[in-house]
């Protein structure tokens, strides 16, 4: 099992900032904002970690993070998004680092909060066939990418409904088997040009092989001037939580 994050893109929802800077590497509470996903991926148990960047930028990253021991994982790696061109795109650019194994896949600006996903991470892990998504219940689903479920299962999956069918936000954390390439080369461009990853997970809900798990903390895009300010808050929280839990166990 090996990790993807993919932070491409050119950062425009939060120029000026992003024009001295990698987005990845905008200020969240007291870290950088890729930090929590790093270290998400390590509590997960991911040990190799490959970030997909992108922009005039990209190189900063390489500078601050290093090789990834600081954060525990046995190696860093990194690739160059050259284009925006979706993120299943960018996700195509790991099928070599990836080998083989099965990858579990976050978007560098999703942040998530007092969420367990390592279990449903390293269950994963020796899956043959199929794909995970992370599914958040939101109240404003015109926003996002919106999955529809019945009985255990999920039946669609719409991008930006007008009338949404569910509340059901398909957040930026996925699971996908080694079939994932062979995918993504079956995707066209979208209107805009990209190749998008609700059209990625369609592919696997069609043969039936797209599973989901619920997050049940504090999920946040934090691409946005007001979203990144708001998980300043809740990073804040998380801290002071986790502190006063150490202080009680001593």
């Amino acid at each position: 099992m090996k990790g993807v994050i993919l932070a491409g893109g050119n950062g425009t929802r939060l120029m000026p900032l992003t024009a001295v800077t990698n987005k990845i590497l905008l200020p969240v509470y007291n870290q950088p904002m890729i930090y929590y996903t790093i270290q998400m991926m390590a509590e997960a148990g991911i040990s190799e970690v490959l970030i997909v960047t992108g922009g005039k930028t990209a190189g900063e990253a390489t500078r601050i993070l290093g090789d990834g021991s600081q954060f525990g994982l046995s190696r860093l790696y990194y690739t160059l998004q050259e284009q925006a061109a979706g993120i299943s795109h960018a996700l195509s650019l790991a099928e070599q680092f990836a080998g083989g194994d099965n990858l579990f896949v976050m978007l560098g600006d999703n942040l998530v909060f007092g969420s367990q996903v390592s279990r449903a991470v390293r269950d994963f892990a020796n899956v043959e066939r199929g794909a995970k998504v992370f599914l958040k219940n939101v109240p404003d689903p015109q926003r996002f990418g919106i999955a529809e479920t019945d009985g255990g299962r999920i039946v669609s999956i719409e991008e930006k409904p007008r009338q949404p069918k569910s509340n059901l936000a398909v957040t930026g954390l996925y699971l996908y088997d080694r079939t994932v390439f062979d995918r993504i080369r079956q995707l066209k461009p979208s209107a805009r040009g990209e190749l998008e990853v609700t059209d990625l997970n369609r592919l696997y809900l069609k043969d039936a092989q797209l599973g989901y798990e619920m997050l049940h903390g504090d999920w946040i895009d934090a691409g946005t001037f007001d979203s990144l300010l708001n998980a300043s808050h809740l990073a804040r929280q998380a801290s002071l939580r986790s502190q006063n839990t150490l202080e009680v166990a001593a």
